[in-house]
């Protein structure tokens, strides 16, 4: 196979259309970002849920040395816990609970505040300084009454922690960008794949007195179609090569510099999360092209 002529094919091809091919790249970039989005939404999302519960839930804290309640004589006893978890069990409104421990609690703490913080021979807090508690999942966002006057009356609980009516809009806010970034990067990439099909055919018609030449000398059709997918696959890097660096500076000018100093009650999005949604849009976006290349260049390259 001469490499010579397929690059030289490609370097033609994107010179012939370079409007058509700017046009996929800008949609592949919007798209993608989108799709980024999307991705970043959900799992800042996930993040809320594990450290402030979702609006279905509330919590129950366990008495611990030193509380600020004064109906608690000192830390939770094992008889006590069983009571408390037993109410929770026979109340109806429960769909599901979890016991978060002492350890799990501080694990949150290190988290949000950097583990750097309780470092050191004489540090602020300790894992003995945090309470346990119970997670409950309602099966109704509206009734929990049942359970909370069944458990808060109970020797070893200090109180009950119910942020459903400050974090619903939260999460309705968060739906709200997840989906709509998921469903407006969707009618891209159609539009995206409307383009692909409209730039191969354009350019295999340009083409069609090569292609007509080499099928002639028994060229064979992967050696014809490679410039078209090396077309796809340039424009679909460059798209998602600028989708990596606006979701880049989403992270740092949006997420890191103002979001985040702002709202410090629950740790937000970080560099894991931006490479989970850089591998996504990476996989996703040379698919978007490179599958219908491979599709469409079986119909137009048949001369």
């Amino acid at each position: 196979m001469q490499f010579r002529y397929v690059f030289s094919e490609l370097g033609q091809g994107l010179r012939r259309n370079v409007s058509m091919h700017l046009a996929v790249v800008l949609t592949i970039f919007v798209s993608m970002t989108l799709l980024g989005l999307g991705v970043l939404m959900k799992q800042q999302t996930d993040i809320a849920t594990r450290y402030l519960g979702n609006q279905l839930q509330v919590t129950v804290y366990l008495c611990r040395d030193g509380d600020a309640n004064p109906a608690c004589g000192g830390e939770v006893t094992d008889e006590q816990k069983q009571r408390v978890e037993e109410a929770i069990k026979e109340s109806p409104e429960v769909s599901s609970y979890r016991f978060e421990s002492k350890e799990e609690a501080f694990e949150k703490v290190k988290d949000l505040y950097g583990e750097d913080q309780f470092d050191g021979p004489n540090p602020a807090l300790t894992a003995d300084d945090m309470p346990q508690s119970y997670w409950i999942t309602l099966k109704d966002p509206k009734q929990f009454e049942g359970v909370t006057s069944a458990v808060q009356t109970l020797d070893g609980v200090s109180q009950i922690r119910d942020l459903r009516s400050i974090l619903k809009p939260i999460y309705q806010w968060l739906g709200v960008l997840k989906w709509g970034a998921a469903i407006t990067a969707l009618f891209l990439v159609v539009v995206a794949l409307l383009l692909v099909a409209n730039t191969i055919r354009l350019a295999a018609f340009a083409r069609r007195k090569e292609i007509a030449i080499m099928r002639l000398v028994g060229a064979s059709t992967l050696y014809i179609a490679l410039p078209f997918l090396l077309e796809a696959l340039v424009t679909a890097v460059i798209g998602v090569a600028l989708a990596g660096g606006a979701l880049g500076a989403f992270m740092y000018f949006g997420v890191h510099q103002r979001i985040a100093d702002s709202v410090s009650f629950m740790p937000w999005i970080g560099l894991q999360d931006y490479t989970t949604a850089l591998a996504v849009i990476a996989i996703a976006g040379p698919v978007l092209t490179l599958l219908p290349t491979l599709l469409l260049t079986r119909k137009y390259l048949k001369v």
